[in-house]
């Protein structure tokens, strides 16, 4: 007896199925390497001068971390160490120029 062959939409389906498969793979193979890469570049950076590349070190200044670079001296802030140094009262500019006058 010959091997049954399946119809023109059986054929259609399992394509489809293969492609959305194919395609689902190289998805989570893509989103493997984004987060690899962002690993890497979070390393590869991590603890860096923005400025200059050379090495960050940290120092506390009134409860509050700060990242300070020990070639060009630059002080870097962490996402609202800044507003949280300022805190609320006093005019921003005001607070911002006794900072670092």
């Amino acid at each position: 007896m010959p091997p049954v062959k399946p119809s023109e939409s059986e054929e259609e389906y399992f394509a489809r199925q293969e492609m959305e498969r194919r395609r689902n793979s190289q998805k989570e193979i893509e989103a493997r390497m984004k987060d690899e890469e962002r690993a890497r570049l979070k390393e590869l950076h991590h603890m860096r001068c923005p400025k200059c590349g050379m090495e960050l070190s940290e120092y506390e200044y009134r409860d509050i971390k700060l990242d300070r670079c020990s070639s060009c001296g630059g002080i870097w802030f962490d996402q609202g160490e800044m507003e949280e140094l300022l805190g609320k009262g006093r005019d921003f500019f005001e607070r911002f120029k006794s900072l670092f006058g």
